[in-house]
C-alpha cells in the first residue's frame, strides 16, 4: 500500500515522503496513529493544502521534545532486583520497567518510547536509548543491581560479580591454609607420638 508519510519514521522515510508498506503495517500502524495517510489524488491535495500546518506542528513537538529530553539525556536510573550467583537476573528489565523509573523520579516517557533491542538479563549498568519524537532520541543509564550498596560500587566502576567471585577465592585459599597449618599438621604429631 502506498502511504504519505505525516512525520519521519526511522527506516521509512521523513515528512511528505510517499513510500510503498505492507498492507497490515499501514492498516494497523500508520493509519490509525496519524502517522500516514492513504496514497490517493485526494489525499494528495489535502496533504500540500495543509503542508504548512504539519510541518509547524511537528516542529513544535521536536521542540517539546528537546526541550524535555536535555533534562533526561544521561541520567542514571538505579533498579534493585534479584539475582543469581553469577549475576543473571530472576526475570528480565523490559521496556516497562525502564518507563516507570524514569516517571517515578519525575520524568514522562510512556513504554513505546524506550528503545530496547532486547530485554534486560543480567547485573551492572546499562545503556538504554530512549526516543521522545521520531527525530530527538536520548540515553539514559540504568544501575541494575541486587543492593543498593552495591550499586553504588557499580557506580564507582567495580565489576561486582567479579569482585564476589575473588572474595569466595580469597576465602577458600585462607581456609585451605588454616587447614593446612593447623588441622591436618596437628593430627600427624597425634599419631607420631602415639606408643603403639
Amino acid at each position: 500500500m502506498k502511504v504519505i508519510l505525516l512525520e519521519r519514521l526511522e527506516g521509512w522515510g521523513g515528512l511528505g515522503d510517499v513510500v510503498t508498506v505492507k498492507d497490515g503495517f499501514a492498516r494497523n500502524f500508520l493509519l490509525p496513529r496519524s502517522k500516514a495517510l492513504r496514497a490517493n489524488a485526494g489525499n494528495l491535495k489535502v496533504f500540500e493544502a495543509q503542508r504548512a500546518e504539519i510541518e509547524t506542528r511537528n516542529a513544535k513537538a521536536k521542540e517539546a521534545a528537546g526541550k524535555a529530553g536535555e533534562k533526561l539525556d544521561g541520567t542514571t536510573y538505579t533498579l534493585i532486583r534479584q539475582a543469581g550467583e553469577s549475576g543473571q537476573l530472576y526475570g528480565s528489565v523490559a521496556g516497562r520497567d525502564v518507563s516507570e523509573i524514569i516517571n517515578a523520579e519525575g520524568g514522562k516517557v510512556e513504554r513505546s518510547m524506550v528503545v530496547l533491542d532486547k530485554p534486560i538479563k543480567t547485573l551492572g549498568l546499562h545503556e538504554v536509548k530512549v526516543r521522545l519524537h521520531p527525530e530527538v532520541t536520548l540515553t539514559v543509564t540504568l544501575n541494575i543491581a541486587r543492593s543498593q550498596d552495591e550499586a553504588d560500587r557499580q557506580l564507582r566502576g567495580e565489576n561486582v560479580i567479579n569482585a564476589q567471585f575473588e572474595e569466595e577465592r580469597i576465602a577458600a585459599d585462607q581456609a585451605a591454609a588454616d587447614l593446612l597449618e593447623g588441622g591436618a599438621g596437628q593430627m600427624e604429631k597425634d599419631f607420631g607420638s602415639s606408643d603403639g
